[in-house]
C-alpha cells in the first residue's frame, strides 16, 4: 500500500481531521498540484484554524501564478498564527510573504 492509500484509509476513519487533509495534500504536491491545491483548500475553508495549511497553499498559489489568493492566502495565515499564538508558523509565513513581495518587485 502506498502512502496516499494509507492516507484515504485515515481519512476514512476520520474524514473530518485536518491532519489527514493536509498530509493527503502535500503528498499530491509531489505528483497532482491541482489535487493538492483542492485540498489545500477544503482546509481553508472547513478547518481556518489549522495553521500549518497557509504557507503551503499561498505558496502554491504563488507558483501558479494566482498572486492575489496568494497575498490573501499569506495575510490570513499571519491573522490566524497570530491568534493561536504560534510564534514560529507567524514568522516563518510573515517571511515567506515578505519573499513574496520581494519578488513580484
Amino acid at each position: 500500500m502506498n502512502r496516499l492509500e494509507q492516507l484515504f484509509d485515515f481519512l476514512k476513519e476520520d474524514p473530518n481531521d485536518p491532519f489527514t487533509l493536509y498530509a493527503i495534500a502535500t503528498e499530491y504536491l509531489k505528483s497532482d498540484v491541482q489535487k493538492a491545491l483542492t485540498y489545500y483548500e477544503k482546509l481553508l475553508t472547513e478547518h481556518p484554524d489549522y495553521v500549518g495549511t497557509y504557507y503551503h497553499a499561498a505558496k502554491l498559489y504563488a507558483d501558479l501564478g494566482r498572486n492575489e489568493e496568494a497575498e490573501n492566502t499569506f495575510k490570513k495565515g499571519i491573522e490566524v498564527s497570530e491568534a493561536a499564538g504560534n510564534r514560529n508558523a507567524n514568522r516563518e509565513l510573515k517571511g515567506a510573504y515578505q519573499q513574496f513581495l520581494d519578488d513580484l518587485e
